[in-house]
C-alpha cells in the first residue's frame, strides 16, 4: 500500500493556490464547468491527492476529516467514466446517516449538471419506498444510501449491483460505531470482484485496516493532516448556559450585539425550522437551510440573506458548507459541535476578505470538555462572555425606539401626520404626548415592550421524613408484571413509550449502535431516544409513544450487528427501573434471617 501525507486548509472551500488546477488533473471539460458552476477554482488538498489515481483505476483509502473537500475527491473521478446507456448502477456511496446520503446526492448532481441523461438516487430510511422503487425502476446510475436500506432494497430484489464497477464507502468509521459493519461487509462480498473501491474515514481502527486489506487491491493511502487553525480576524467567545435557557440567552444576545448577518449553527435538520420560527415570532429576520431544502429555495433564501431581506441565517454544517457570504459578521454555535474541524468550518463562514468578524459559542455545563478541546486543537483561548442583563436588553429596546422616532422624523410623509394630529390635538383637546404615546401603543406590545425582571428563585424546599416514612410502600412480587409510568423526553416534553428489539449483549450491541440504526432507518432524531436497558438476549428502548405504522414496520425490518431487531411494544416489566439489576424487596416483607449480616 502506498502512502500519501498532505495537509488539509481551514475552511472546505478554501484551495489550494499553489497546488495543480482541476484542468491539470486531467478532468473533462464536462465536469469542469460544473465544478466551475459551483465555484471551485482549484483542489483542495484530499481532492489533489485522491483524483489521480481514482482516474487511474486504483484502489484508495482517504484518512479526511468532513470538510475536507472528499466528496467531489471521489465523485469526479466516478462522473467521468460512467456510462449512461447503463441502466443498471453503476455506482454506489455507501453513507452513514440519510442526511449524508442527501448531500452527496445533491453533489453528485452538481458536478453532472452538464451530463445529460445521468440519473442520482439517495435510497435511505424514513423516506417511503414508493419514491426509491420509481427512481430505481426509472434506472439510477448513481445510487447513494445508507447500509441498512440498500441491504432491504437487494433481499427485495429491487437494487441489481451485478453490473456495479465503483463502491465507495464515506464515512466508515462512522459506519462501523453505528453498527453496519455486517451490513458493510456483506455488500462489499455481494458485489462484483472487479470493481473499483474508495474507502473514507476520518480515523483507521483495526477494523477498517482489516476491511481494506481483506476487501481493496492494494489501495493508495492518502491522509488529510488538518491544521486545524481559526482565522485571526474573529474574536472568538463563548457563554455558558443551560439547554433549557438556549433560547433566551440567544434572544438577549440579538437584542443587543450590534450585527449586521448572523448564521446560527444547530445540529439537527428539524431544529433549524423550529429556532427560525421561534426567532420570527420575536420579531428576527430569521429562515432555515437543510439538507431536506431543495435547492432552487437554498439559493433564494441565501440571496435574501446577501441582499439584506434576512439578517439570520439558522443551519446545519452540512447545508452551510460553501456558503460565503460577505456581511456575515457573527456565526454563533447555539449547539456546540464534537469535533474540532467542524468548528473551524462553522467559524469559518465570518471575517472573511480582511474583515472582522465574531464567533459565539454556547457551552452547557457537562460540555466544557469539548470546549477545552476546541481550544486545544486550535492553540487559541475563548474569552468567556456574561451575557446581557434585563436592564441592558431594556436599555437596548428603549434606545431602538428614540432611534426609529429620529429616523421617522426624516420621512417624505411627516407633513401629512402632523397636519392630522394637529387636527386630532383641536379638535380633542389632547396634549401631544398623549397622542404620540397612543400611536406607538398601536405598533409595539406596551405589556410586553420591557423584558420582565428574572424571577428569584424558590427557596429549597426541605424533605418532609416523617411523611415518607408514613408512605405505604409500593409492593409486586416476582412474577408480577406491572406497566411502567409513562415517561416523557425531557427536551420536548413528548411521551416515550419502551420498545423491545431482539439483540443483547450477546450479539456485543452497544448504545451507539442501536441509536445509530434506528434513527437512521427510522427517520428518527438522536434526541427522540430515552432510556436504554441492554439486557442477555435483548434490549429495551424508550421511543416517542406516537411512532406512525410506516416508522414501526421500517424498524421490524432494520438489523443491528446482521440480526433483525424485530422491534415490538414492551408490554411491561417486572415494577422496576428498566437500568435496575434485579427485583427489590420491601425491606419490612424481608425474613429477618435473609437480612445480610453486618461486615467484622
Amino acid at each position: 500500500m502506498s502512502t500519501n501525507e498532505v495537509d488539509s486548509v481551514p475552511a472546505d472551500d478554501d484551495r489550494n493556490d499553489n497546488g495543480p488546477t482541476f484542468a491539470d488533473l486531467g478532468i473533462d471539460d464536462r465536469v469542469l464547468r460544473a465544478i466551475a458552476d459551483v465555484g471551485y477554482e482549484s483542489p483542495s488538498p484530499i481532492q489533489a491527492a485522491t483524483i489521480p489515481p481514482l482516474l487511474s483505476g486504483a484502489d484508495v483509502v482517504g484518512l479526511a476529516q468532513t470538510g475536507t473537500g472528499k466528496t467531489a475527491a471521489f465523485a469526479i473521478p466516478i462522473l467521468m467514466n460512467l456510462d449512461t446507456a447503463q441502466k443498471k448502477p453503476s455506482a454506489l456511496v455507501l453513507a452513514p446517516t440519510r442526511e449524508l446520503a442527501i448531500q452527496v446526492a445533491e453533489a453528485f448532481g452538481k458536478y453532472s449538471s452538464h451530463i445529460p441523461g445521468l440519473h442520482v438516487l439517495p435510497i435511505y430510511g424514513g423516506q417511503s419506498y414508493g419514491v426509491q422503487l420509481s427512481g430505481l425502476r426509472r434506472g439510477a446510475h448513481v445510487v447513494v444510501g445508507t447500509p441498512g436500506r440498500v441491504i432491504d432494497h437487494l433481499e427485495k430484489g429491487t437494487l441489481d449491483l451485478t453490473e456495479l464497477r465503483y463502491l465507495v464507502l464515506d464515512e466508515a468509521d462512522e459506519m462501523l460505531k453505528m453498527g453496519f459493519q455486517e451490513d458493510v461487509e456483506r455488500i462489499l462480498r455481494d458485489t462484483p470482484k472487479d470493481k473499483q473501491v474508495a474507502l473514507f474515514s476520518a480515523t483507521m481502527p483495526g477494523v477498517i485496516r482489516k476491511i481494506s486489506k481483506q476487501y481493496l487491491n492494494d489501495p493508495v493511502e492518502i491522509t488529510v493532516k488538518s491544521k486545524s487553525q481559526t482565522n485571526t480576524n474573529i474574536t472568538q467567545r463563548y457563554v455558558q448556559v443551560s439547554h433549557q435557557r438556549k433560547l433566551d440567552a440567544l434572544t438577549r444576545v440579538l437584542e443587543v450585539e450590534a450585527f449586521e448577518a448572523m448564521i446560527i449553527f444547530v445540529r439537527t435538520k428539524q431544529a433549524t425550522e423550529e429556532l427560525a420560527e421561534k426567532l420570527r415570532s420575536r420579531g428576527f429576520s430569521a429562515a432555515a437551510i437543510n439538507g431536506d431544502i431543495a435547492q432552487n429555495q437554498r439559493e433564494r433564501t441565501i440571496g435574501q440573506l446577501k441582499s439584506g431581506s434576512i439578517d439570520i441565517l439558522v443551519a446545519t454544517d452540512v447545508a452551510a458548507r460553501g456558503l460565503d457570504v460577505d456581511r456575515i459578521s457573527h456565526v454563533v454555535n447555539y449547539d456546540i459541535p464534537h469535533d474540532t474541524e467542524s468548528y473551524v468550518h462553522r467559524i469559518g463562514r465570518t471575517g472573511r476578505a480582511g474583515r472582522s468578524g465574531q464567533a459565539l459559542l454556547f457551552v452547557a455545563p457537562r460540555e466544557r470538555h469539548l470546549l477545552k478541546s476546541i481550544e486545544r486543537a486550535t492553540k487559541s483561548a475563548l474569552t468567556e462572555m456574561q451575557l446581557p442583563s434585563v436592564d441592558d436588553v431594556n436599555a437596548t429596546r428603549a434606545a431602538k425606539f428614540g432611534d426609529s422616532i429620529t429616523e421617522n422624523l426624516s420621512s417624505d410623509n411627516i407633513a401629512l401626520f402632523r397636519k392630522l394630529i394637529e387636527d386630532y390635538e383641536a379638535e380633542h383637546n389632547t396634549p401631544l404626548a398623549d397622542i404620540a404615546a397612543a400611536l406607538a401603543v398601536g405598533g409595539y406590545d406596551g405589556d410586553n415592550f420591557f423584558m420582565a425582571p428574572e424571577p428569584e428563585p424558590a427557596p429549597r424546599r426541605e424533605r418532609d421524613y416523617d411523611r415518607d416514612r408514613e408512605r405505604a410502600p409500593r409492593r409486586y412480587d416476582d412474577e408480577d408484571r406491572a406497566p411502567r409510568p409513562p415517561s416523557f423526553n425531557r427536551e420536548n416534553g413528548e411521551e416515550l413509550a419502551t420498545y423491545r428489539i431482539s439483540v443483547g449483549k450477546r450479539h456485543r450491541v452497544v448504545p451507539g449502535a442501536i441509536v445509530g440504526a434506528i434513527a437512521n432507518e427510522g427517520g428518527l432524531r438522536r434526541s427522540d431516544f430515552g432510556h436504554i436497558s441492554i439486557r442477555p438476549d435483548y434490549s429495551l428502548v424508550e421511543l416517542p409513544a406516537n411512532l406512525p405504522n410506516e416508522t414501526l414496520e421500517a424498524l421490524r425490518r432494520t438489523r443491528i450487528s446482521g440480526v433483525l431487531i424485530q422491534l415490538t411494544p414492551d408490554q411491561g416489566a417486572p415494577a422496576q427501573r428498566l437500568n435496575a439489576r434485579g427485583p427489590r424487596r420491601d425491606r419490612e416483607a424481608r425474613p429477618r434471617t435473609e437480612r445480610r449480616k453486618p461486615r467484622t
